[in-house]
């Protein structure tokens, strides 16, 4: 009994990727790419899974200049998809696939996710200014010229005043995808996800 016992605790502490053929039909990496980014994510995650507070860590070494933690919080849950509260590789993979060569359509659904924070299919100016203020949060202050502390707050009222079609107040995706489609200032400005990612 004590054998099946370390058995399953060891299961539970090692996740096991699905198979490789499988993430090459769910992704867009070739076999290379995938057994590199697998190389990686098992050097920063041994155990095969990372949970929020690890992601945090090593998320924030790429802006040391400010504080990633709040941003870094909205983006474990817009990569974590089933909810579990832990990354495997697969949930990075899928969503990393996504963001570097997915379709437009993708990543604007992709997006919307991420400001979508409490996943109600609405995105408030609530939600969106806490991920602006993130954004700037991380950042930092150092930034050439000195951002006003009512950046975030403008740049959500500019957001709405072009989104927000209907004037209720939130943007559903169909608003957010025909806004984005049609305005290539606001693509531009969505690529700051393969910036901050």
């Amino acid at each position: 009994a004590d054998g099946g016992d370390a058995e399953l605790e060891l299961s539970a502490v090692r996740h096991q990727p699905e198979g490789l053929e499988q993430l090459l039909a769910q992704t867009k990496f070739t076999k290379k790419e995938l057994q590199s980014l697998y190389r990686g994510f098992k050097t920063e995650c041994p155990g095969g899974l990372v949970d929020e507070e690890t992601f945090k860590l090593i998320y924030a070494q790429f802006f040391p200049q400010g504080d990633a933690s709040t941003y870094a919080h909205f983006l474990f849950d817009a990569f974590d998809a089933d909810r579990s509260g832990a990354l495997c590789f697969q949930d990075f993979v899928i969503g990393l696939s996504v963001l570097l060569r997915g379709t437009v359509h993708q990543k604007l659904k992709w997006a919307f996710n991420l400001y979508d924070i409490n996943k109600d299919g609405y995105i408030t100016k609530e939600e969106m200014l806490e991920i602006m203020k993130s954004i700037y949060d991380m950042m930092g202050r150092c930034t050439h010229p000195t951002l006003r502390d009512s950046a975030p707050a403008e740049h959500v009222e500019l957001f709405f005043q072009k989104m927000d079609r209907n004037g209720d107040g939130v943007v559903t995706f169909e608003e957010f995808l025909e806004t984005c489609q049609k305005d290539e200032d606001i693509m531009s400005s969505m690529q700051i996800f393969e910036n901050v990612i």
